[in-house]
């Protein structure tokens, strides 16, 4: 892609993302459902136009591998909300700043993404042997998160939540929106920089993530950034839409587990096509999204079913590790 299509991608997302910012820091305020919806469904209009555009201007195949990756992003985005509620929560940040710290946190996101997507494109182009590598990691997180699918992260133990709270001077209460405050003549940061600190480093292990499970449905770095960037833009506003019913999407982690795991599959199959043996068979992008459309309706569904017969089952964003408290309950 030419530098001209790049600049002008990374301005639309840029002027997007100041919008957010400006409406949040101008009008803090509690995001309403109205109001959620018509932003969602904006955001998904902007990431549909573009996908539109992608394929018109460069034809079918890049179109389909943007689509895939971007619904690939997507559902990995929700799984960040459920994490996103955990931290909000924790931190019991009020429903008026929340608005603000989410815009924060998906400047942070993109940011990380950026880097690793420059880092991944490089290291591929390189050594053919990442994609077995990206593969791998994608099966491991897979395993890993369906093992402890019911797990929650615990955010207070995070070592980067930690080390901020060691090393910053972290005031015991709120003061409106601002970043720092003084008390008693003394400089010291509100919980809200703890708040983007533990946001951000949610941010960069989803990136781990998400950067190699976009590679396995296509090479292009710049589909790999515009996926993750207009997955990531709705994020705020799908984050006050849906966070209420988050709870009853009990399957999803498993379906998560699933598509990360396929996805690897087929990064090894590439790599074994392209280096073992021409003959190893590949999966093509459409049925790629096919599967990653049918996992995630399967989850859906039958979320919906469980929590219809058992309103108290509860969903949980799954965690790469055994939480403590789960730890605890099997050495009983």
């Amino acid at each position: 892609m030419g530098v001209g299509i790049w600049v002008g991608t990374i301005g639309v997302v840029l002027a997007l993302l100041a919008v957010d910012l400006v409406l949040a820091a101008l009008r803090p305020h509690r995001v309403g459902f109205a109001e959620a919806v018509a932003w969602s469904v904006g955001y998904i209009l902007v990431a549909v136009a573009f996908g539109v555009w992608l394929t018109l201007a460069h034809g079918g195949e890049l179109g389909t591998e943007y689509f895939a990756g971007y619904i690939v992003e997507k559902s990995l985005s929700v799984d960040n909300l459920f994490v996103f509620v955990i931290i909000m929560t924790t931190f019991a940040v009020p429903e008026e700043h929340q608005h603000k710290v989410l815009t924060f946190g998906i400047i942070l996101a993109l940011v990380m993404r950026a880097i690793f997507i420059v880092l991944g494109a490089t290291l591929l182009a390189l050594f053919s042997f990442m994609f077995l590598l990206f593969g791998l990691l994608l099966i491991y997180t897979g395993v890993q998160l369906f093992r402890h699918r019911d797990a929650d992260p615990d955010i207070e133990r995070n070592v980067v939540v930690r080390t901020a709270r060691r090393i910053l001077p972290v005031s015991d209460a709120y003061d409106g929106g601002r970043l720092f405050t003084r008390v008693s003549g003394r400089r010291m940061v509100t919980p809200l920089v703890v708040v983007l600190v533990a946001i951000g480093g949610v941010d960069l292990l989803f990136a781990l993530d998400s950067i190699p499970a976009v590679f396995g449905v296509t090479e292009e770095p710049y589909v790999v950034f515009a996926a993750n960037a207009f997955a990531l833009l709705g994020l705020r506003a799908l984050y006050f839409l849906v966070k209420g019913l988050l709870d009853r999407l009990v399957y999803l982690s498993a379906g998560l587990a699933v598509i990360l795991a396929f996805i690897g599959v087929k990064l090894i199959l590439h790599w074994a096509h392209v280096d073992i043996d021409a003959r190893v068979p590949e999966i093509a992008t459409p049925v790629s999204l096919a599967v990653i459309i049918g996992v995630l309706v399967v989850v859906t569904v039958a979320s919906l079913v469980k929590t219809r017969r058992d309103p108290a089952a509860k969903a949980h964003p799954g965690s790469l590790r055994a939480s403590p408290e789960l730890s605890d309950r099997e050495d009983l």
